[in-house]
């Protein structure tokens, strides 16, 4: 017997002497960083986003609440501060009641074993992995303080819910911070470690109340709780909610858009490195102004679905009868529906008990039945109530369909399939302030703003249009209105006959009334007066791409190829004075200790080198495109906001696949457009100022308000205004362009064959010839 217990003692040293030294270093402990989630917030430090797969709240010691403390060592280690490690004391206990039981009931690991494991070891049931863990809690004991331990214990145990940490998981589980937990909440998070899937209280609140009323009785016989306390917290009542900002608790502001582009934008410098160093991205966004864009977004949507013609219900069901009646099948059946049919924000799922004319019977649970009655929302969906209805259309028992609280009413309205985007820019220096990218970020990450490339419609005429100002047009030249025809030899392809909206046509109107009027014809001529290379070349100056502008006349009407961020970066530089700021969405970026690791330099405006148009060019732009906002196309706008610094155009392309409004004072510049994703038409009625201007002035109606008017600055040095109309000096009334596509007083029509001539003209006007025009000259197409 003693050799043997020789022979043990010396394989045992021998065992120690070979394990120590290849022990893991403790200076991931010592120098505790813990794998905290890249998290996105607003400008006014809003959290929007967060991603990595721990989601984790770091706390010092002292921070962490006496109440948790003693719910934690009551619940897994009361000797932790009396055991150098391994509690031989409980390891006795445990043996014998396993022994008892012929069963593993109870278990002797210690905090500090725990800790060990989850820094250092896999979770393998082996008896090597059981030596090094022993090893392992015997120098972090002779390392750490007790408290130091117990603190790493607290922040990096996983608690369920991907919540790692007591913080984190007192609000995923109670919606507060741990500092705020009542004894009842504090045993319930206690209990969790044991089985963290299976006794948190989201997943299993059964089991996870009954380990709660364990770890209380153990508070109690440990002198933590009085009697009293006791049983007031046996007697508490726990609610669970998920705290904004959790997996489950969603955000308080609907930044989806913003928080994804975000993520990307950074993970294109760190790559994988993002998820777990503890940045934190500050956007430029506001969280008030974005949460205005999505509603305005939703709402637009969700206006436009009202006016399509009702497509019919999700499906339908063979429900059963008096399924209603039984509060649990009917639950079941909902609960199921879900899965296919989610609820999407304020869209809801739910199944109709009954249908008529005059009322339809919904259940969104078996406790929440709802009924539609209002006759606007009846008149939405009518042609599913009505007796001849089509199958597939008919609103009936057991139709699966979609549910909106409109204001003070509920509607049964069909799950939007049109799509819009919006996004607001600070043109002083392209700060993005709003951006939504379509209306259900979870359908798809597909960002509307960024990635959607459609052509722009007439909201690119303004651009067109300031090409000519700088070729010897101005406001008041006048221009054919008749339709415009060029022949298939003159094309190289097919024949091209554009259309003005409506197909009505005038003989005459200047350029001014061209741009109020959104004339295809008078732009068209535009282009071909200046040349469309000219205008090709010009457009990159607002940040435009060459190679998806191409020069040919069909540009002219927005037949090129634009992003709505592109777009509202290029009225930013009419908003701000003619200078060409690229927008940006990262404000900086900090560690996990605040220290400021990124910081965005901006483009100003007033800056020389950013200088893109000519200040004269930019000045007459502003004053016809508020006389848009006033008088023309965007009326409304002038009408609802009451403002006169506003100017913006609207945009409809051809059959309405695309609508568009983009607006702006010099403070503030917006984009909207809507449509499908796969083009196809919104509708022969559709146009920018009906679908897309909406969802822009209920934008605007907060972002403005209390906001005092920017009045028109002084005309710049070389513009003169004669006549109410504006002229370059270089282009004074009698030298300028006075007439496009239409005969001299004294001449006949020329046809499209003698455009060559133009650019004779414009070498004149502009100088390179050293001659000048006496007569007012005029551009025959």
């Amino acid at each position: 017997m003693a050799g043997l217990g020789l022979c043990g003692v010396l394989l045992g040293s021998l065992a120690l002497a070979l394990a120590w030294p290849n022990l893991p270093d403790l200076g991931a402990m010592i120098d505790y960083r813990p794998r905290v989630p890249l998290r996105i917030y607003t400008a006014d430090k809003v959290l929007i986003g967060e991603f990595g797969e721990e989601r984790r709240n770091v706390l010092r010691f002292n921070e962490i609440p006496d109440v948790m403390k003693s719910a934690i060592l009551s619940a897994e280690d009361d000797r932790f501060y009396q055991h150098g490690g391994i509690d031989w004391a409980g390891v006795v206990r445990a043996t014998l009641a396993n022994l008892t039981h012929m069963s593993k009931t109870q278990g002797a690991s210690t905090i500090t074993m725990q800790v060990a494991r989850n820094f250092y070891l896999s979770s393998e049931k082996t008896y090597t992995r059981k030596f090094y863990e022993l090893l392992l809690t015997f120098k972090i004991e002779a390392t750490l303080t007790k408290d130091q331990i117990l603190d790493l214990y607290m922040n990096q145990i996983y608690l369920g819910h991907r919540s790692y940490g007591f913080a984190a998981a007192s609000r995923a589980y109670f919606g507060k911070p741990l500092g705020e937990v009542t004894p009842a909440e504090a045993a319930m998070l206690a209990g969790i470690p044991k089985a963290p899937s299976r006794f948190n209280p989201i997943a299993n609140f059964d089991r996870a109340k009954s380990r709660q009323g364990y770890v209380l009785g153990r508070m109690k016989s440990l002198g933590y709780l009085t009697e009293e306390e006791y049983q007031r917290a046996m007697q508490q009542e726990i609610v669970i909610k998920s705290a904004l900002g959790t997996p489950a608790g969603g955000y308080s502001v609907h930044g989806e858009y913003v928080a994804e582009l975000a993520r990307q934008l950074l993970y294109g410098v760190y790559q994988d490195n993002i998820y777990s160093r503890g940045f934190n991205v500050y956007t430029t966004v506001n969280s008030q102004a974005q949460e205005h864009a999505y509603d305005a977004v939703r709402d637009g949507i969700l206006d436009y679905t009202r006016r399509s013609v009702y497509p019919g219900p999700e499906t339908t069901l063979d429900l059963p009868a008096g399924i209603e009646n039984d509060p649990a099948q009917l639950d079941t059946l909902l609960d199921e529906l879900q899965e296919k049919y989610a609820d999407n924000g304020d869209v809801l799922t739910g199944v109709v008990l009954d249908a008529s004319p005059t009322k339809i019977t919904v259940a969104r649970t078996s406790k929440e039945i709802i009924e539609v009655t209002d006759k606007r929302a009846l008149r939405v969906v009518a042609r599913g109530l009505a007796k001849n209805a089509n199958d597939s259309v008919r609103i009936r028992r057991g139709s699966v369909v979609y549910l909106h609280k409109n204001g003070s009413y509920w509607e049964v309205i069909n799950m939007p399939s049109v799509q819009a985007a919006f996004v607001a820019l600070r043109p002083e220096d392209g700060a993005i302030q709003s951006m939504v990218g379509g209306f259900n970020f979870q359908e798809g990450k597909f960002n509307r703003v960024t990635q959607a490339w459609r052509q722009p419609g007439s909201a690119f005429k303004p651009f067109i249009y300031a090409s000519s100002l700088e070729r010897g047009l101005t406001p008041a030249t006048q221009i054919s209105d008749e339709p415009f025809t060029l022949t298939a030899a003159q094309t190289g392809s097919k024949p091209w006959s554009p259309k003005n909206y409506g197909r009505t046509y005038e003989p005459m109107l200047t350029m001014r009334q061209g741009l109020y009027k959104s004339k295809n014809m008078v732009s068209i001529r535009i282009m071909q007066a200046v040349g469309p290379k000219y205008v090709q070349d010009y457009l990159t100056r607002f940040g435009f791409d060459r190679e998806r502008q191409p020069p040919v006349l069909p540009l002219a009407l927005g037949a090129g190829s634009v992003t709505p961020l592109q777009l509202a970066g290029a009225y930013s530089v009419f908003a701000n004075g003619g200078y060409r700021v690229p927008p940006y969405l990262i404000d900086h970026v900090t560690d996990s200790s605040g220290k400021v690791i990124m910081q965005a330099k901006p483009t100003i405006a007033g800056d020389a080198a950013a200088r893109a148009v000519d200040p004269r060019t930019v000045y007459v732009m502003n004053d016809m495109m508020r006389g848009v906002a006033t008088s023309g196309t965007g009326a409304r706008v002038h009408r609802e906001l009451k403002r006169n610094d506003v100017g913006g155009k609207t945009g409809t392309t051809n059959d309405s696949h695309d609508a568009w409004f983009a607006g702006f004072t010099p403070k503030l510049v917006g984009v909207v457009w809507m449509g499908y994703d796969q083009p196809r038409s919104l509708g022969s009625s559709e146009t920018g100022g009906g679908a897309s201007m909406p969802i822009w002035l209920d934008y605007m109606r907060h972002a403005l308000k209390g906001k005092p008017e920017t009045p028109p600055g002084p005309i710049p040095p070389g513009l003169t205004k004669i006549d109410g109309e504006y002229y370059f000096s270089e282009f004074p009334p009698g030298q300028a362009v006075a007439r496009v596509g239409l005969p001299s007083p004294s001449d006949t029509p020329v046809d499209g064959g003698g455009r060559d001539n133009i650019g004779d003209l414009l070498n004149q006007l502009t100088g390179n010839t050293g001659q000048r025009r006496e007569q007012p000259p005029d551009v025959p197409f």
